[in-house]
């Protein structure tokens, strides 16, 4: 199964960007997360159609498992 980090933000146009990290150590904590959602937000480190991103919305760890029905060749 693979995981994705997935970390939430506000732009400017009040919309929802995400950034996502494959493959995340599994261990992560919140203070270990936060702080880097909020160097994100203070060096404006990404740029969005929407403008800059304002805000942290918050992160979560995805888990896909995809069943394969017809082989690629």
């Amino acid at each position: 199964m693979a995981q994705i980090l997935e970390m939430s933000f506000q732009n400017e146009a009040g919309r929802t960007t995400r950034i996502l990290v494959p493959d995340p150590n599994e261990n992560l904590t919140p203070q270990e997360i936060q702080p880097v959602m909020d160097l994100v937000v203070s060096r404006n480190l990404f740029a969005t159609s929407g403008g800059d991103i304002v805000k942290a919305l918050g992160a979560r760890v995805l888990i896909r498992d995809a069943v394969e029905i017809i082989p690629r060749e």
